[in-house]
C-alpha cells in the first residue's frame, strides 16, 4: 500500500472511529486531581455511615454560605439552600436565575454502603464470649466481612428523647471488633460449600468482649455481658433495653490509602456511592449562581431499594423542590418535566482478573473519566429507566466541548447479573435521567479502589452540567 493511500485510510479512521482517550492525554487538564481526591479521602474518614455523611456535608456546606431552607421563606438567585432529612439524607440547591418552571439541574447520589448492621437485640455471652448478633445491610458476599476489623457507629434513641451518638473503632486509640472466621485446619467442610455458604447470615455476630466484670465468680452467668453493658453505660448512659431504639452499623475500620507505586489510585469502604456523593457536593458547594437552579441529593436505602423516608422514592425530595417552586409561582410538574438529572451512581470497572464478566466494547475503564450508563437493571433491562438517546447526544456535545473526558459502560454481560440505582425513580417523576458515576474495582467489598483521575473528572463533569446544561 502507498503512503498517500495509507495515510488517507488513517485520516478516515481518525475521522469515523471512536477514540479510547485516558486521563493522562495532553487534551485533558488533571493537575488539580491529587489535592482534589485528599479532600476526598478526608471526607470518606469522616463519613463511614450515611449520617456522618450528612453531619460531614452540612459543616461543608455551611462553610460555603449555605443556611438551612425554612418553608415559604423568599428566595432569590444566588441562594444557597439546604434541607436535612431526618439525619439520613440531604437536599441542597444553589438557585438560578431563571424561574423553577424552566426546569432543574439535578445531582442524585446515594450515601449509604453495604455494611452490617446490629439486631434490635443483639447483645449476648456463649462460652465466655459476648457478642452482638448481626443483619447484613445490601448487597454483600458474606465471606468478605470475617477476620477484618469493624468499627461501630450509629445512634441510640433513648426514652427520654435524647439521642446518644456511638461511635467506637475509628480512633487509634478505639479498640474495634471482629467476626471470627474458621482456621483451614479444621475447615475441609466450610471450604467445600459454595461461596454463598461459606458463612451463613446468622454466624455475622461480632465478637465484643471476653473479660467477665470484677468479682464476679466462675459460677456466675453472663459476668462477660454484665461487663460489656457496664462500660457502655458508663461511656453513653444506656442499658441494655436501649439497643431496642439503636442504629448501630458495624463498617470496615480501614483508612482511604493511596494504592500503587504510582499513588495513581484510592482504596477505601463506601466509594460506592461516596465517590460520586462527595463530586455532587464539591460540584454544588464551588457553584456561582447558575442559569437553572440546581440542586444535589445525597440519599440513604439505594443498597436496599431506595426505600423508607430517607431513601429516593420518599417525597422528601418533590416537597422541598415544590416550596422551591412555590416562591415563584412554578408548578412542580413543570418543573419536573423541564428538568435534567445525573444519577450519579457507580459503575463497574474492567478489572483484568476477572474479564470473562464484561463485555470489553462496552464496559468502563479506570482512567478514562466520568461514565455514562444508558441503562442498568438485570438482563433484558429490567427495573432501568433506559435514557434517551437525545439526552445523551445532549450530554456528548457538553462534555466534549468543555473537556470533560467521558465513556460509555455497562453493568457487565447481559445474562451475567445486573443491579440498579436511583435512575428510574427520579424518572418515574417525569424527569429526564441518566446514570453517570465513576468506574468501581471490587465494587461492594469491604476495599473498594478508583482511580483518582476519574474522581477528578467526575467532579469536572458535574460542575459543568450544573453551570451549562441548558
Amino acid at each position: 500500500m502507498s503512503d498517500s493511500k495509507k495515510n488517507k485510510l488513517d485520516e478516515l479512521r481518525e475521522k469515523l472511529f471512536a477514540k479510547n482517550e485516558t486521563a493522562f492525554s495532553e487534551k485533558y487538564d488533571i493537575t488539580d486531581a491529587d489535592t482534589f481526591c485528599e479532600g476526598y479521602k478526608a471526607y470518606l474518614d469522616i463519613g463511614k455511615t450515611e449520617r456522618l455523611c450528612v453531619k460531614e456535608a452540612i459543616r461543608l456546606a455551611e462553610a460555603k454560605g449555605f443556611v438551612p431552607y425554612e418553608r415559604g421563606k423568599a428566595l432569590k438567585a444566588g441562594d444557597k439552600i439546604y434541607r436535612n432529612n431526618r439525619g439520613k439524607s440531604i437536599i441542597l440547591a444553589v438557585i438560578g436565575q431563571k424561574s423553577m418552571k424552566c426546569g432543574i439541574n439535578l445531582a442524585a447520589a446515594h450515601i449509604d454502603s453495604p455494611r452490617v448492621d446490629l439486631k434490635q437485640s443483639p447483645l449476648y455471652e456463649s462460652e465466655g464470649l459476648c457478642l452482638f448478633k448481626t443483619h447484613y445491610y445490601g448487597g454483600v458476599k458474606k465471606y468478605q466481612w470475617p477476620a477484618i476489623p469493624l468499627e461501630l457507629h450509629g445512634v441510640v434513641a433513648l426514652k427520654s428523647g435524647e439521642v446518644v451518638d456511638v461511635s467506637i473503632g475509628n480512633s487509634p486509640d478505639d479498640p474495634v471488633f471482629v467476626i471470627t472466621d474458621l482456621l483451614p485446619h479444621l475447615g475441609k467442610d466450610q471450604m467445600a460449600k459454595k461461596a454463598t455458604d461459606v458463612i451463613s447470615a446468622e454466624s455475622m455476630n461480632i465478637l465484643c468482649g471476653s473479660r467477665p466484670i470484677d468479682g464476679a465468680k466462675d459460677s456466675d452467668s453472663d459476668a462477660v455481658k454484665l461487663n460489656i453493658m457496664k462500660i457502655l453505660n458508663e461511656k453513653y448512659g444506656i442499658v441494655e433495653e436501649d439497643f431496642l431504639s439503636a442504629e448501630l452499623s458495624a463498617v470496615p475500620a480501614f483508612s482511604a490509602r493511596d494504592i500503587g507505586l504510582d499513588r495513581s489510585m484510592i482504596g477505601a469502604y463506601g466509594h460506592d456511592d461516596r465517590v460520586c456523593a462527595y463530586p455532587s457536593l464539591r460540584a454544588l458547594l464551588d457553584l456561582d449562581t447558575p442559569d437553572r437552579t440546581a440542586v444535589c441529593i445525597l440519599a440513604d436505602k439505594e443498597e436496599i431499594g431506595s426505600e423508607g423516608v430517607s431513601g429516593m422514592k420518599s417525597h422528601f425530595f418533590e416537597t422541598f423542590i415544590e416550596d422551591i417552586c412555590d416562591t415563584d409561582n412554578s408548578l412542580l410538574r413543570e418543573c419536573f418535566e423541564n428538568s435534567t438529572c445525573l444519577s450519579t451512581d457507580v459503575m463497574v470497572a474492567m478489572d483484568p482478573n476477572y474479564p470473562e464478566v464484561c463485555e470489553k466494547k462496552n464496559t468502563a475503564f479506570i482512567n478514562r473519566g466520568i461514565t455514562l450508563c444508558k441503562y442498568t437493571g438485570a438482563r433484558g433491562k429490567s427495573g432501568s429507566s433506559d435514557a434517551s438517546c437525545e439526552l445523551i447526544a445532549k450530554l456528548r456535545a457538553l462534555f466534549d466541548d468543555n473537556g470533560i473526558l467521558w465513556q460509555m459502560g455497562s453493568l457487565g454481560k447481559v445474562d451475567q447479573g445486573g443491579g440498579g440505582t436511583v435512575a428510574m425513580y427520579m424518572a418515574e417523576r417525569n424527569i429526564e435521567t441518566i446514570d453517570a458515576g465513576v468506574p468501581v474495582l471490587s465494587m461492594h467489598s469491604p476495599y473498594e479502589t478508583v482511580a483518582k483521575a476519574d474522581v477528578y473528572m467526575t467532579y469536572k463533569a458535574i460542575l459543568t452540567f450544573f453551570e451549562k446544561n441548558r
